[in-house]
C-alpha cells in the first residue's frame, strides 16, 4: 500500500476509507509508534465518537448537578439563560466535537492532516449567492412552519431585534458552530460518507448529533430536569431530518464548513433572537414542532430530488 500523506481533499472526488486514512511512517507503521497515538489512528471515526460523548458529557457534569440542572449542588450558574450556556454548556460543546476532531486528526494525520483541516475549515469562496440562500431560507422556512404549527400569523419585530440579529449570528458562529460543526460535518461526515455513501453516513451522524445532546435536557437548556419525554424524541427526529439538509449543503457547496456552520447557526439565532417578538403569544414549545417541520419537509424534497445521493456527484468511471 502506498504511504497516505494528507491533502485538501478535492469535494467531487470519493475520499479515502478510514483505514485509507492512516498516516503510514516508513516501515509501514501507523504515526506515532505504539501507544495513545497509534490506537486513535487505527480507528479515527469510532475514537472521534467516543471522545466527543465522553469529554462533553464529563464536561458538562457540572452544569447538570447544578441549580441550572437537577439541583443536586447547591450553586446556579451566574448570567441568566445567556451565562449559564456560555459558562455551564459551551466548554464541554467545544471540549467534545471539535476538541476530538483535532486530537484525533493529529494523531491519524499528523500536522499536514491539521493544515489541510484549517483550509478545509475557511473555505469561504463558495459564491455570494450561497450565503444569500442559507441566510434568508432558514429564518423564512421557520416563519412559515411556525405559522403552519400554531395558526398563528408572525409579526413585524422591533427594530432592536432587526439590528441585533446579525451580531448575534456572528456569537453564535464561534460558539454553537465552531464547536459541533467541525467534528460532526467536517471529520465525521466525509468519512462515514466515502464507505456507506451520503444517506447511510447521514443515518449514522444524525441520530449521533441528536444523541450527544440528550444529557443537557435534564438542564434549563432543555427544559429541564422535569421535561417531557417527548421532548428528547422530537428533538433527535430533527437532528436527524436536519442532517440530511446539511449533507446536501456540505457536498454541494464543495464541502464549506463556514457555509454549514451558517446553516446550523442561523435556526439558533432565529429561534434565540427573533422568534419570541414574530409569535409573541405562541408557546415556546412550538419551536420545536416548527424546526422539526421544516426540517422533514426539506430533507424530503431533498432526498427526492436528488435521488437520495444529497449533493455528492458520482465518483468518475477511470479504466
Amino acid at each position: 500500500m502506498t504511504t497516505h500523506t494528507p491533502v485538501d481533499h478535492d469535494p467531487h472526488q470519493p475520499r479515502p476509507t478510514e483505514q485509507a486514512t492512516v498516516e503510514k511512517a516508513p516501515g509501514g507503521k501507523p504515526p506515532g509508534g505504539p501507544g495513545p497515538r497509534r490506537v486513535l489512528a487505527r480507528h479515527p471515526v469510532t475514537w472521534f465518537f467516543t471522545l466527543a460523548f465522553a469529554l462533553s458529557w464529563l464536561a458538562w457534569t457540572p452544569y447538570i448537578l447544578s441549580g441550572n440542572g437537577l439541583g443536586l449542588w447547591h450553586f446556579t450558574f451566574p448570567g441568566g439563560a445567556l451565562g449559564s450556556q456560555l459558562l455551564g454548556v459551551l466548554p464541554g460543546a467545544y471540549l467534545g466535537p471539535i476538541g476530538s476532531a483535532l486530537l484525533v486528526t493529529w494523531c491519524a494525520e499528523g500536522r499536514a492532516g491539521l493544515r489541510a483541516w484549517r483550509r478545509r475549515m475557511t473555505r469561504f469562496r463558495v459564491g455570494a449567492r450561497w450565503y444569500a440562500l442559507v441566510l434568508v431560507s432558514v429564518p423564512a422556512a421557520l416563519i412559515v412552519c411556525t405559522a403552519a404549527a400554531s395558526g398563528q400569523d408572525p409579526v413585524l419585530p422591533p427594530a432592536a431585534v432587526l439590528l441585533a440579529y446579525l451580531p448575534a449570528l456572528a456569537l453564535q458562529m464561534v460558539t454553537t458552530g465552531l464547536a459541533e460543526e467541525p467534528g460532526w460535518r467536517e471529520f465525521a461526515m466525509p468519512r462515514l460518507q466515502d464507505r456507506y455513501g451520503p444517506l447511510g453516513a447521514t443515518l449514522v451522524v444524525g441520530p449521533l448529533w441528536g444523541a450527544w445532546h440528550l444529557p443537557l435536557f435534564l438542564t434549563e437548556w432543555g427544559g429541564g430536569p422535569h421535561v417531557d419525554p417527548v421532548k428528547p424524541v422530537e428533538f433527535m427526529a430533527t437532528t436527524l431530518a436536519f442532517s440530511a439538509v446539511l449533507t446536501w449543503l456540505f457536498n454541494r457547496s464543495g464541502e464549506s464548513m463556514p457555509l454549514v456552520m451558517l446553516a446550523h447557526t442561523s435556526v439558533n439565532n432565529y429561534f434565540s433572537t427573533a422568534w419570541t417578538d414574530m409569535f409573541p403569544s405562541v408557546p415556546d414549545a412550538v419551536t420545536g414542532h416548527a424546526f422539526l417541520l421544516a426540517s422533514v419537509t426539506a430533507a424530503l424534497i431533498l432526498l427526492v430530488v436528488t435521488r437520495g445521493r444529497l449533493g455528492l456527484r458520482p465518483a468518475p468511471v477511470t479504466g
